[in-house]
């Protein structure tokens, strides 16, 4: 599938921020699953965002001001071509070790009742972990209802489990932290993902779990679709959860109010291709 993807971040202040500071983990790498032909990332201010690279090695772009700013916008745009490789992730150059990622963090912390949700699936699965992950993926699916009024970024995955609703990111923090709980390695992936339907305009990215299967590597784990990825999604970061693979983190100093609006298309280019000729 070729993708094209336009992602616009702005910001508003209230009154101009005194300084801003920001890390864009925004870039997508190739891997044997898909392939960045082209990609630029744009702020509309006068200042430098050097390339680099974080712990987990992600892409990162950062840049600090001090000039008086009302307003900023960051926008992406490029085209990955992508292959459906069910789910398994390959050409990736693995900077930590897989232990690393049996780390809890306050978004994936456990209570008692995930235990118990995660040992009764670990109980009636297979001794087998990809068939147990499998099993989890879609106990997780259905246990927990995909809703965007529910929560917000700072939820937990103890609170969305209680209230078993969520967005991608909470039922991924969910899937997380019951996989670190069985001795699993997890971690969070934020990206996109082409809607089928033909739906290009969308609310935000997408979020999924990958979880760690020996003799086979990393596998990703769609929770709020209940499949694994495929030629569908776009791979761009990754982190212990959502803050560590979050697209844009920053600070500030003054500006007031601040008020977020994102623009998002994701679209199949050969499928808008054909939707032209019709």
């Amino acid at each position: 599938m070729r993708i094209r993807i336009v992602y616009d971040t702005r910001y508003a202040y209230e009154t101009p921020a005194r300084a801003v500071a920001q890390v864009l983990r925004l870039t997508p790498r190739s891997n044997d699953g898909q392939y960045v032909a082209h990609w630029c990332v744009e702020l509309d201010i006068d200042e430098a965002a050097p390339c680099g690279e974080d712990a987990f090695g992600n892409v990162t772009h950062t840049f600090f001001t001090t000039k008086p700013l009302s307003h900023l916008t960051i926008t992406v745009s490029g085209v990955v071509e992508t292959a459906d490789t069910h789910g398994l992730l390959s050409g990736v150059i693995e900077p930590l070790a897989p232990d690393v990622f049996l780390r809890e963090t306050a978004l994936t912390t456990m209570d008692d009742d995930m235990r118990a949700f995660a040992d009764g699936i670990a109980g009636a699965a297979s001794r087998d972990r990809l068939t147990l992950l499998h099993d989890l993926l879609a106990a997780t699916h259905a246990d927990v209802t995909f809703d965007t009024a529910s929560t917000n970024v700072a939820t937990s995955a103890v609170e969305a489990f209680a209230l078993r609703r969520g967005v991608c990111q909470d039922l991924t923090h969910i899937y997380i932290a019951c996989a670190r709980h069985l001795g699993i390695p997890a971690r969070y992936v934020s990206g996109h993902l082409v809607k089928l339907d033909g739906d290009v305009e969308q609310q935000a990215g997408h979020a999924w779990a990958e979880a760690l299967v020996p003799g086979l590597g990393w596998i990703g784990f769609d929770v709020a679709n209940g499949v694994c990825p495929s030629e569908t999604h776009v791979r761009v970061a990754t982190g212990f959860d959502y803050l560590s693979a979050a697209p844009v983190r920053g600070s500030r100093i003054g500006g007031g109010t601040e008020h977020l609006s994102v623009k998002l298309a994701v679209a199949d280019l050969a499928q808008r291709q054909m939707q032209t000729s019709d």
